[in-house]
């Protein structure tokens, strides 16, 4: 049998940030999730230095709320971690096989997703990655997962792609734009969870680039959130991070309440009183079906035995949850009704129906290796890829499908300033421009570079 440290491999779990997930026993027969550093981290001294960091720290959160850190080893050739195993659907695939969670389940998975930040912010930690895949609905409660090693695979993931770590549609504007990220950008994410987990998408679909242009320029989608809730999870997605509660605020807003409830307006974090009703809530009530529809039968995991387990023990599933079989699902009363395409690969099955969308128009999934371009600054942006480029500035976002565009150039602008000037003329005839500047002139050099590649591969000149 293969060997991770002292872990007995026994299959492949998956493939995430920071590299492969393996599923191992321990000796003394335990199961336990072994995620081990792509070569690329490996070889990288600085990742080295903040993984050690960054375990040191996730070993005191604790595993009533995450999946906890049981062993690692920084100095390996290849160095993992090994995180208790934790048997039970994400919930992104809750959602996809029983639909939309009601009001009801929204509180608690807010109240408990709050309770787990609050133990990893007391740590010292920001997750900096949470979504709906990276969250497992156990038996007890949710499980926020990868919490320890975001930040230390950040700066490798900025050398790498260009962009910041983290998962598009789920990031703060902040993450987005390379800024300073604290507690508040889990706050922002956990937001974003909540709509998912409504059946909805903050900031739709599209490519990732789009995603993270939506975040920063335009307001959240919250129509499939119902009514009652829809100002807590506005507050959590407020553009500037001082602007959004904390989790002692979060717990007072989505808890069953002990006293007078407070206010929750959007950017408010000292407000009076809200519709916050009373909810006997349990963790695990966060699971259950629809109703009407029929609760899936949870695949029975072994007991960790006290002594190394015989050849060949059955091992739970991955997720240990099995599939819920079809059902109607009744019409939700807060159905989306964004102009946004839905997100594809966040347990919702299925292309992103075409139609109009923000930022770009929804087209086929590009080729691998497709070139996209963001740069942004505090007013304007300037967003370009398969399907056209979009010029944001003030506010007002016009879009232009590279069929419409007759010239388009881009250039350093003048004066002392770091500015990119983007400018194009349609068949038309009409001129329009951007600018978005920047305070470092490295930053500049590469935008222009990578904005010339991607127009000589989108809009080559004739």
């Amino acid at each position: 049998m293969e060997r991770i440290g002292g872990y007995g491999v026994v299959r492949k779990l998956g493939e995430g940030g920071m590299g492969m997930v393996w599923l191992a026993r321990s000796r003394g027969g335990r199961l336990v999730a072994v995620k081990v550093a792509r070569p690329e981290l490996a070889g990288d001294p600085v990742f080295r230095e903040r993984f050690r960091a960054e375990v040191a720290a996730a070993r005191s959160v604790g595993g009533f709320h995450t999946a906890q850190v049981v062993d690692a080893d920084p100095d390996a050739e290849a160095p993992w971690l090994a995180t208790a195993y934790v048997p039970g659907p994400t919930l992104a695939r809750l959602v996809a096989e029983q639909g939309p969670m009601d009001e009801e389940r929204l509180r608690g998975l807010g109240a408990a997703l709050a309770e787990a930040l609050q133990a990893i912010h007391r740590c010292g930690l920001v997750h900096r990655d949470l979504k709906p895949a990276n969250i497992v609905m156990a038996e007890d409660g949710p499980r926020v997962l990868d919490f320890g090693i975001a930040r230390a695979v950040e700066n490798t993931r900025l050398t790498v792609t260009g962009t910041a770590f983290g998962t598009p549609g789920f990031l703060a504007p902040e993450q987005a734009e390379g800024g300073e990220v604290g507690a508040a950008a889990d706050v922002f994410a956990l937001g974003a969870v909540l709509i998912a987990a409504a059946g909805g998408s903050a900031f739709g679909g599209g490519t990732p680039v789009a995603l993270m242009y939506r975040s920063v320029h335009q307001d959240p989608d919250l129509s499939a959130v119902p009514e009652p809730l829809r100002p807590m999870v506005a507050a959590c997605m407020e553009k500037d991070p001082l602007r959004r509660p904390d989790t002692d605020r979060l717990l007072d807003w989505f808890s069953p309440p002990d006293e007078e409830p407070r206010d929750v307006a959007a950017g408010s974090t000292n407000a009076g009183p809200v519709d916050a009703r009373p909810v006997d809530f349990r963790p695990a009530d966060a699971m259950r079906p629809l109703a009407g529809a029929p609760r899936p039968a949870a695949a029975a995991g072994p007991p960790a035995p006290s002594t190394p387990a015989p050849a060949g023990p059955s091992v739970p599933p991955m997720p240990g949850y099995a599939p819920a079989p079809p059902v109607p699902l009744p019409p939700s009363p807060y159905a989306p009704t964004s102009p946004y395409p839905p997100v594809a690969g966040y347990g919702y099955p299925g292309p992103a129906p075409a139609g109009p969308g923000y930022g770009v128009q929804p087209v086929d999934q590009p080729p691998p290796g497709a070139p996209e371009f963001l740069a942004m600054d505090r007013k304007n942006a300037i967003l370009a890829d398969a399907a056209g480029i979009s010029l944001g500035a003030n506010g007002e976002v016009r879009e232009f499908p590279w069929p419409s565009v007759d010239v388009i150039w881009c250039e350093r602008g003048a004066g002392r300033r770091h500015v990119l000037v983007v400018a194009l003329t349609l068949h038309d005839d009409s001129l329009h421009s951007c600018e978005v500047g920047t305070r470092q002139p490295a930053e500049l050099d590469g935008w222009i570079a990578s904005l010339s590649a991607l127009l000589a591969y989108y809009h080559p000149e004739d």
